[in-house]
């Protein structure tokens, strides 16, 4: 990640509408702000919610609140709970998400 300069900013999130996009099931609630190339969203899975699409794209997530399966394309699980912290580089193992009870994350990518 090249972090491309870019002067000093302080990001009230209650300012950033929430963006949604329906899962294989459930919904994903998006918050996203961009800083040139560099994506930072919160995200909020409900309860029940599993990723519609392999990703393939990297990331840095932390788990705030919940816990949340991955599922990688060599068929490992992992699974995250808040307090947790996890980072995939682009082009590396594809991964899904679902959650039984929901989640919310802050990820960068």
């Amino acid at each position: 990640m090249q972090l491309s300069s870019f002067p000093f900013q302080i990001l009230d999130w209650a300012s950033i509408s929430r963006q949604e996009h329906t899962g294989e099931s459930g919904l994903a609630y998006w918050q996203v702000f961009m800083m040139n190339n560099i994506r930072v969203r919160k995200v909020e899975y409900s309860p029940g919610y599993k990723a519609d699409h392999w990703c393939k794209k990297g990331h840095i997530i932390l788990c705030t609140e919940g816990e949340m399966d991955t599922e990688l394309d060599d068929a490992r699980f992992m699974k995250i709970t808040a307090g947790m912290t996890y980072f995939v580089g682009d082009d590396c193992e594809a991964h899904r998400t679902s959650t039984k009870n929901g989640c919310k994350l802050f990820i960068v990518d």
